[in-house]
């Protein structure tokens, strides 16, 4: 049996936050195994700062979407302005400080719309938020 322990240990998937760009969009991606999470800031729309969640299950629809975050900054952050298509739920905007702010300075967030709710580990986002910051900050430079 401890034979095979570090394989089953190694062979589990580990999902880390990661920041990337990918030309004019700024990226910060995270998966679990229920979702897909995924914020952009991309310069050549006027809306440029998006949230897109991916859920393996489907979100319920619902009058609005609300995010909390818990941890060191709490912060609940509502809007009735979110899209649902297929499987995922989008939040578009022109900033997205308290969001970034958020995910950065917690522990976990709950995305919840309708009778959906999704529970998002934040550990190990924060240094990924400050390259997303940095990136977006010399998009246009």
């Amino acid at each position: 049996m401890r034979c095979v322990l570090p394989f089953v240990l190694f062979a589990t998937p580990s999902f880390a936050w990661e920041a990337s760009r990918d030309g004019p969009v700024c990226l910060l991606a995270h998966e679990t195994d229920e979702a897909e999470i995924v914020v952009s800031h991309d310069i050549t729309k006027t809306v440029p700062y998006a949230i897109q969640l991916t859920r393996k299950n489907g979100w319920q629809p619902g009058p609005v979407f609300a995010i909390r975050f818990d941890g060191l900054g709490p912060r609940t952050i509502t809007t009735d302005r979110h899209t649902l298509t297929d499987d995922t739920l989008s939040v578009t905007d022109t900033g997205f400080g308290n969001v970034l702010d958020g995910i950065s300075q917690n522990f976990v967030a709950l995305a919840m719309t309708g009778e959906t709710a999704l529970v998002i580990p934040l550990e190990g986002a924060a240094p990924e938020v400050e390259k997303f910051k940095a990136c977006a900050a010399n998009l246009g430079v």
